[in-house]
């Protein structure tokens, strides 16, 4: 069967440039963004719908109000972390339970009714050092429970599994990814607002790759 995808699309660094990696390899025909109650929801939309229309493949945005009921972390309610980036302390205030898994499993339905054979999302390697649904054993998990979940064998893939974000960033360069339209925030700025976790590791990846032209844009 040819490659034919779904993409789990936040309109930030990583889910854009796991797209402008795979779109060709996998057939990207579908890019998937979830509202789930967060702070930059509006942003997001905004920035995956202008990638979606820049690559020309279908958009389709998800809502999911439920997680805002049961959780309290920093991205959906509160103040997000401006200190102390890269600890578990970090991690955890801007936790969403199962965000990645629950994400998942939906564009599988999608994909499976499509009968498309693979997801594409953002995991990588810097991420994965804190977010236990960021690393190869969380894509490797759910795809073995896909083989019983799925009738046609859907599979996960993270173009960006095994890069840091200096990596994403030189690999979009690379690429010649439209950076200018990623939307990395955690707060809900018109733009990324550069004080954030988040942001902090975007223009860091930046600046290490000389891209200083995009911070600008980004900023």
């Amino acid at each position: 069967m040819k490659n034919k995808s779904v993409i789990l699309l936040s309109g930030g660094l990583d889910s854009l440039v796991s797209l402008g990696a795979g779109i060709e390899e996998y057939n990207v025909r579908l890019a998937l963004t979830f509202d789930y109650g967060q702070k930059p929801a509006n942003q997001e939309i905004k920035a995956s719908k202008k990638i979606a229309e820049y690559y020309g493949i279908e958009h389709k945005v998800i809502t999911l109000p439920f997680l805002k009921e049961i959780t309290t972390t920093g991205l959906l309610t509160g103040d997000v972390p401006t200190e102390n980036f890269g600890t578990m302390e970090s991690a955890k205030a801007v936790w969403v339970p199962n965000r990645n898994g629950l994400f998942l499993n939906i564009a599988c339905s999608v994909a499976e009714a499509k009968e498309f054979t693979h997801i594409l999302f953002g995991a990588n390697k810097e991420e994965g050092q804190t977010f236990p649904d960021n690393t190869p054993e969380f894509v490797s998990g759910i795809n073995e429970s896909f083989k019983y979940s799925t009738m046609y064998g859907v599979k996960v893939v993270a173009p960006l599994i095994n890069y840091n974000k200096n990596d994403i960033v030189k690999l979009a360069l690379e690429l010649g990814v439209p950076l200018e339209l990623a939307y990395s925030c955690y707060n809900s700025e018109d733009k990324n607002c550069g004080v954030c976790e988040s942001c902090k590791h975007l223009k860091s990846a930046l600046e290490h790759n000389k891209a200083f032209n995009y911070i600008e844009r980004l900023f």
